[in-house]
């Protein structure tokens, strides 16, 4: 469809009645002037309504602003890295993407593509406050979005950034947060402090993989450029070759895009590198390619093994060891971590 015949993105902004008056909320308004506002009881009744189409609205979508009530720190999924991290948790300020990655878990875990910001953020720092009293905590506080992608818009990761500064000179554990991205935003990195317990955790694909199925994200020229810059300003970055995405040459794309990063990255700066093939929970892939009838990525014919698709322990085995072992010449083995089922 031409896509002149959609709405332009957020023409529309769904608020919830109970935090109309929230500061963060009128800050986020004050961003889309031209945006129609509706009210609304709970966000659910937009976000949750049955038959929604979810790429059509990938086309057009819309926002929501809500608050974050019940659990708001989760255990982290088994199909996610914890890094060696006993503690390990995850929690959501927002939901969805302004990214369109047809592989992403996200199409087969919500009914709606919209975009859902929490703006209760404080609410999450003193639960997280609590748990802190008891154990440490290694938090992924971007995985249902790109907080990064959304800066400009939230100032969420700047959020983070104070409350994890002040939070581990007061608690009795310490807080460490990554953040996930596909963003290359150089400009951010002027404005935010270097912390150790602050990671920002880049996904890397090969340009032909980006292209074709990362859909309207940066370049991988441009994120290695971000992350060459983020490295050289001292932030720690984790580079993320997690989910490797099988293509019919996928050795020569895996390889180019190595022979890249490392001619622009300093790699004995990497803070450390992650290695995962696609795998996703046979519920979302189910959703995900009923949402993507034509995508070759999601269509795929993969292994179910104990409720988890993946491409099967062979090709699983030759791609991730194929990355290893290059990776290894520029990276210490300690430094690399791959996901084990």
């Amino acid at each position: 469809m031409d896509e002149n015949y959609y709405n332009p993105f957020f023409s529309h902004i769904y608020v919830e009645e109970e935090i109309a008056e929230h500061p963060r909320v009128k800050q986020i308004l004050a961003c889309f002037m031209k945006a129609e506002i509706v009210y609304i009881r709970h966000y659910k009744d937009v976000f949750c309504r049955r038959r929604q189409d979810y790429e059509e609205q990938h086309h057009a979508q819309n926002l929501i602003l809500a608050k974050k009530t019940g659990s708001l720190i989760y255990q982290g999924a088994p199909v996610c890295q914890n890094f060696g991290n006993t503690y390990f948790y995850y929690t959501s300020c927002m939901m969805n993407c302004i990214y369109d990655c047809e592989y992403c878990y996200l199409k087969g875990m919500y009914p709606s593509a919209n975009i859902v910001i929490f703006v209760n953020i404080e609410d999450i720092f003193e639960e997280l406050h609590r748990m802190l009293s008891e154990h440490p905590v290694y938090l992924c506080v971007s995985y249902d979005t790109d907080l990064l992608a959304f800066e400009t818009m939230t100032g969420y990761v700047r959020e983070w950034e104070h409350f994890v500064l002040e939070e581990n000179k007061r608690s009795t554990y310490p807080l460490k947060i990554e953040i996930r991205t596909k963003s290359a935003n150089v400009k951010l990195f002027d404005d935010l402090i270097p912390d150790k317990n602050i990671i920002y955790a880049f996904t890397l694909s090969p340009q032909q993989i980006t292209k074709q199925y990362e859909h309207n994200t940066p370049s991988l020229l441009q994120r290695v450029r971000c992350v060459a810059d983020a490295v050289k300003k001292g932030f720690p970055v984790r580079l993320c070759f997690d989910p490797m995405i099988y293509c019919p040459d996928w050795e020569k794309e895996y390889h180019e895009m190595l022979e890249l990063v490392t001619k622009e990255v300093p790699m004995d700066q990497i803070f450390d590198v992650s290695v995962g093939s696609f795998r996703v929970s046979q519920d979302y892939l189910k959703k995900m390619r009923k949402n993507e009838p034509y995508s070759a990525v999601v269509q795929f014919p993969f292994q179910n093994d104990g409720g988890v698709y993946h491409y099967g322990k062979e090709l699983t085995e030759q791609m991730e060891r194929f990355l290893i072992r290059q990776l290894l010449e520029y990276v210490p083995e300690e430094k690399i971590f791959r996901w084990e089922s």
